[in-house]
């Protein structure tokens, strides 16, 4: 199965001012290829703060939300569910359950967590004419040094909004 992190950023490398903050700053060109994309490969996966700045689950695919307590939330079949599992553990279950691709969807903590099982294998990002200064880089809790194979330059996707999409070289 190919792992796909796909997320907009600044041109800082910021995913968000903060852990809470909406992607409402996030361009309409970015939103309908993240809807595209993520309804193609028929899952995402991402925190629970990110779900929460989201608030239901996006329709027609399966949500995967990391969770400390799922046994708390509410699973909606083939639509939402809780998990506590290492990234390894989502990895396999999706596999087991047929995906050929499952989309990375956030934030950084869950980024940095697959990116340390070396479990990414391609980073599309969608570059936004945007710079926060402070705020939540694309990874946290990740000391790696990855080396990075470029698939596609920078396509213009909308007026200012560059995406680029890498291999990770394993």
């Amino acid at each position: 199965m190919k792992l796909v992190l796909l997320m907009a950023i600044t041109l800082d490398g910021k995913i968000a001012k903060h852990s809470n903050q909406l992607a409402n700053w996030t361009s309409k060109a970015d939103k309908k290829m993240f809807v595209a994309e993520t309804k193609k490969a028929g899952v995402i996966v991402m925190g629970e703060n990110t779900y929460n700045t989201i608030g239901k689950p996006l329709p027609d695919r399966l949500n995967i939300v990391l969770s400390q307590e799922p046994e708390k939330k509410e699973n909606i079949p083939g639509s939402l569910e809780f998990i506590k599992a290492t990234p390894k553990e989502i990895v396999a279950l999706l596999e087991k359950r047929g995906f050929e691709t499952a989309i990375l969807g956030g934030g950084a903590t869950v980024n940095g967590s697959f990116l340390k099982e070396n479990l990414i294998d391609e980073i599309w990002l969608t570059i936004e004419p945007k710079i926060f200064g402070d705020g939540l880089s694309l990874f946290n809790g990740a000391d790696v040094d990855l080396n990075l194979e470029l698939i596609s330059t920078a396509t213009k996707i909308e007026e200012n909004v560059l995406q680029v999409r890498y291999r990770v070289i394993k």
